[in-house]
């Protein structure tokens, strides 16, 4: 009689070429990261349109910014916990079809309490995304290319946003700024249709909470054909199920330290990243752009998201997150004071804003690759919720700090001085992790070992 087989997943997928399901897959899951881009942002596309049609001033929108900022904080923090207990894949389709339907509901809105509201209900389910997606990503990853991949799923949020400003500037003047709405809501629908019906829950996952093993054993076929599987095959993997509380489970064996620089360096980018996607094509318009213009300016923030994340993936996959981050966080805090000096020609504008877009957004996927590669797998979820969650309260303080500023009549050029310091601090916090991440143990520090080579 034939001894049972023992299969190690990760061993597996690392031993094999990506194959077409995992691309699929990495492909469904990026599209909703694409929408979940495409939805944060709109608010920040269609404000100078609500401003003129509704007769309210700019700092009126700071409170409406926050509300849906602070919805993704709630979301990312309670349903990241969920979907470590229940599953990436019910908690990533729930929350897609649920932000969806509030997108719609959106355009039916007709007053600045009702539009804040609802912007907190969608942020919900919109801070839901990142995390799951990110968890499912790396688990479908083989470790050579998974932080490339991961940034590649996580680039979708910046390709969202630069889809919604390049068709923002184009269905506003044609359709009204409601457009941008149906369009954020009906494109999110068909996604979890298909997400429903291609993308499967992580082997991982399913291994250490020992469910539907079946499952597994198919998705393993569709990786490696040549795999052989009956039913006394076992799998292995080299982490121990977690009974504790996820959130407590942060700061047990090691990873205290890491986990709360990782919560500094996001909390910080997210600041500068929120602040300036929601503020930056107002503040054009009030310097004398055009709406078009404005919109195209930060639309420039987001493609240089798009070539940074682009760039940097491979690069970290060889050198490590340090080398890569800390440069690119020194040079933002140069390029974000030079967007607010006075005179700044138009040419050069585009190319500061794109620069920064390049190291603030394109850096953001590779703080949440980071964050994905740190923890093991039956805290993954909880870990990149968590990072994104405290890095929200940044992304709620951003553009409401960006309101306050304006009303207290402060300078263009002294509101970007100071938005040029987190970035400082985050490239400090890069630093000292990079310090911690030595002083701890192999198990604590896993495989974010190569922090910085």
């Amino acid at each position: 009689m034939n001894a049972a087989t023992t299969i190690d997943i990760p061993a597996l997928i690392d031993a094999n070429r990506v194959s077409r399901t995992q691309v699929w897959i990495l492909l469904m899951v990026a599209l909703t990261v694409v929408m979940d881009g495409f939805d944060v942002q709109a608010m920040g596309y269609v404000a100078p349109a609500i401003i003129k049609e509704w007769g309210v001033s700019k700092a009126e929108l700071g409170p409406v910014f926050g509300a849906g900022l602070f919805g993704m904080l709630v979301g990312s923090l309670t349903l990241s916990v969920l979907a470590d207990k229940i599953g990436r894949r019910p908690v990533l389709i729930g929350a897609t079809v649920f932000f969806s339907l509030c997108m719609l509901a959106t355009a039916h809105v007709t007053t600045i309490p009702r539009l804040q509201i609802l912007r907190f209900i969608t942020g919900l389910g919109l801070g839901a995304i990142m995390p799951n997606a990110m968890a499912l990503a790396g688990e479908f990853s083989p470790r050579r290319k998974k932080v490339t991949l991961m940034m590649l799923v996580s680039c979708g949020f910046t390709v969202g946003a630069v889809l919604g400003g390049l068709l923002s500037a184009a269905m506003i003047p044609a359709f009204g700024w409601k457009s941008v709405f149906y369009l954020g809501g009906v494109i999110p629908l068909a996604m979890a249709v298909l997400m429903y019906v291609y993308v499967p829950e992580s082997m991982q996952f399913l291994v250490l909470k020992g469910r539907r093993l079946d499952s597994v054993a198919a998705c393993l076929r569709k990786i490696d054909p040549s795999v052989q599987i009956d039913g006394r095959t076992r799998y292995a993997m080299p982490e121990v199920k977690q009974d504790g509380v996820p959130m407590i489970e942060l700061f047990r064996e090691g990873r205290a330290m890491i986990t709360l620089l990782l919560w500094v360096v996001n909390f910080m980018n997210l600041i500068n990243l929120y602040f300036l996607s929601n503020w930056l094509p107002t503040i054009a318009n009030s310097a004398g752009l055009s709406t078009s213009t404005a919109v195209l300016v930060g639309t420039a923030l987001q493609i240089g998201g798009v070539i940074g994340t682009l760039l940097m993936g491979p690069v970290i996959d060889r050198v490590g997150f340090i080398k890569v981050l800390v440069p690119s966080f020194l040079l933002a805090a140069v390029t974000i004071a030079t967007i607010g000096q006075p005179g700044v020609a138009l040419p050069l504008l585009f190319l500061v804003v794109t620069m920064t877009g390049f190291c603030i957004i394109g850096g953001q996927p590779a703080v949440n690759a980071l964050a994905a590669t740190y923890y093991p797998t039956a805290l993954r979820s909880t870990g990149v919720g968590w990072s994104l969650g405290v890095g929200r309260i940044g992304s709620i303080v951003g553009p409401v700090l960006g309101g306050e500023l304006i009303r207290l009549n402060w300078s263009t050029n002294e509101i970007f001085l100071a938005m040029a310091v987190p970035t400082v601090i985050s490239a400090l916090m890069l630093v000292l992790m990079s310090k911690a991440g030595r002083g701890s143990s192999p198990r604590a520090v896993g495989s974010a070992g190569s922090l910085a080579h």
